[in-house]
């Protein structure tokens, strides 16, 4: 399986290379009041590419910063379930207190250990 993704790895940077040899005449990028930049098609390429990543990260930035506050912030303690069971079955009380603990459907265990 190793060497599978070596050679997946090796394709895609063949490919790229590839693309960059045959795409090096110059490109205009026109921008407003009449500046432009004139640079190989490959750089304009990448900086597209590159500026494109940069703002996805940077939309994503609120929502990290929401679930790591989440994940840090101190669990909250058990709620006592109180149970029309009779006291000798403690076993259906036990898991009266287990579906009610997790109510809100999230498992910041989980987010903890994925960093988030």
């Amino acid at each position: 399986m190793k060497y599978l993704l070596w050679l997946l790895k090796a394709a895609i940077f063949f490919t790229l290379f590839a693309f960059a040899l045959n795409n090096q005449h110059d490109a205009t990028v026109n921008f407003f009041f009449g500046t432009y930049w004139r640079a190989p098609l490959v750089l304009v390429v990448l900086v597209a590419f590159a500026g494109g990543m940069v703002v996805g990260a940077l939309g994503m930035l609120p929502g990290w910063w929401r679930h790591r506050s989440n994940a840090a912030r101190p669990a909250a303690p058990p709620a006592i379930v109180q149970s029309a069971a009779p006291a000798g079955n403690a076993s259906v009380a036990s898991d009266n207190l287990i579906n009610n603990n997790n109510s809100s459907g999230t498992d910041l265990t989980v987010a903890r250990h994925h960093g988030l």
